[in-house]
C-alpha cells in the first residue's frame, strides 16, 4: 500500500516525525507540494495523508487506487466530500487534539491585548524604565478580565474548553450555537444577543456556508464599543477588510488574529498594520505536545480504518 503525504511540512519537523506510519505501507512524504503538483503525485496512492492540500475532483481526477484520505487537522474544508464519497473514498479527521492547545492561544492573545506583555518588555528593553521617575510608568493601559463579558461563537470542545478558562477569571460567559448545549457556567443566546453584550467575542465555529463572511461591517458594527474580537477558527468566518475598517474607525477595541483568508499572509494584506491588531501566523494548534497527538491520532485513525472500525469518519 501506496501513503502519500502531501505537505508534510506543516506538521513534520524534527521532533515530531511520520515514521510510524511506515508500517502500514510505503510512506512517500513531500514536504509541500504546489497545487498543479498534487495530481500526479497521488496517481498511484492508494492512501493520501494532508493538512490543508487541495483535494477535490482536478487533483484526485488521476488517483483510481485512492480509498482514504486521512487529516492532519480538523477542519476538511479543503476536501471535496461529495466526490469522495461518489468515488468511495473515506475521509477522517483528527478529532479534538488541539483542544487545549487552541484555547491555550485564545488566552494568550487576550491577555496580551488587555495586559500588553511584548509593549512593556520592550519598554523595559528599550532602557526607558531605566529613566521612569516612577517605579510604575502608566505607559500603556491596562484591564482586568474579572467582570467583563465574553462571547464564543461554537460551543464545541474547543469552545467548551475557552469558558473554562474565562471562568476561572471570573468572566461572565455567554454563547451562540446553533443547537443547545448545557455548559456548566455558560449562558446560550441568540447571535444578536451576544453580540450587544459582550466585551470580547471569540470564534470557535468551523468554516462552512453558514460561517462564511460571518463577521462582515453589519456584524461588527452591532458589536460594543471598544469590544475585542477573536478569531483562532477559520478566516473566512471573517471579512478582512470590514475588520481593519472597524479597527481603524476605533468602533472596536482590538483584534486578535491567528487565521487569515489566504496563508501565508500575502503582502498586501489589508490586516497589516491595522489599529489595535495582533496577529500570529495560524500556531494555535502547533504546539509539540499537540503535534505529537494528532500524528498518533492518525496513526490510529489509519489502523482502525484497515481493521474495518474506521474512527474520525467525516465522509
Amino acid at each position: 500500500m501506496k501513503i502519500v503525504l502531501t505537505d508534510a511540512q506543516t506538521v513534520v519537523d524534527q521532533y515530531v516525525s511520520a515514521d510510524a506510519l511506515g508500517v502500514f505501507g510505503e510512506v512517500v512524504q513531500h514536504g509541500l507540494l504546489d497545487y498543479d503538483e498534487v495530481a500526479e503525485a497521488i496517481r498511484d496512492a492508494d492512501m493520501v495523508i494532508c493538512n490543508k492540500t487541495l483535494m477535490n475532483a482536478e487533483t484526485m481526477q488521476y488517483a483510481e487506487k485512492l480509498r482514504y484520505i486521512g487529516l492532519f487537522a480538523t477542519g476538511y474544508n479543503n476536501i471535496d466530500i461529495g466526490y469522495c464519497r461518489e468515488h468511495g473514498i473515506t475521509v477522517c479527521n483528527a478529532g479534538s487534539y488541539s483542544t487545549d492547545a487552541v484555547a491555550q492561544q485564545t488566552f494568550a492573545l487576550i491577555l496580551e491585548h488587555y495586559n500588553k506583555v511584548a509593549q512593556y518588555n520592550q519598554y523595559v528593553q528599550d532602557g526607558k524604565w531605566k529613566r521612569s521617575p516612577t517605579f510604575s510608568p502608566f505607559v500603556y493601559p491596562l484591564n482586568e478580565l474579572s467582570g467583563k463579558t465574553l462571547g464564543i461563537i461554537g460551543l464545541g470542545t474547543i469552545g467548551q474548553a475557552v469558558a473554562k478558562i474565562a471562568l476561572a477569571f471570573n468572566m461572565h460567559v455567554i454563547a451562540y450555537n446553533r443547537s443547545h448545549r448545557d455548559v456548566d457556567g455558560v449562558q446560550q443566546v441568540g447571535f444578536e444577543e451576544l453580540l450587544q453584550r459582550a466585551d470580547i467575542v471569540t470564534v470557535h465555529c468551523p468554516l462552512n456556508k453558514d460561517s462564511v463572511d460571518m463577521f462582515d461591517k453589519d456584524t461588527f458594527a452591532k458589536m460594543k464599543q471598544g469590544a475585542l474580537f477573536v478569531n483562532t477558527a477559520r478566516g473566512g468566518v471573517m471579512v478582512e477588510e470590514d475588520l481593519r475598517d472597524a479597527l481603524n474607525s476605533g468602533h472596536l477595541g482590538g483584534a486578535c488574529i491567528d487565521v487569515l483568508h489566504v496563508e501565508p499572509m500575502e503582502e498586501n494584506c489589508v490586516l497589516m498594520g491595522a489599529d489595535n491588531c495582533i496577529i500570529t501566523p495560524h500556531i494555535a494548534w502547533a504546539p509539540l505536545e499537540t503535534r505529537l497527538r494528532l500524528m498518533k491520532i492518525v496513526e490510529d485513525n489509519i489502523r482502525n480504518y484497515l481493521n474495518g472500525t474506521p474512527t474520525n469518519v467525516v465522509s
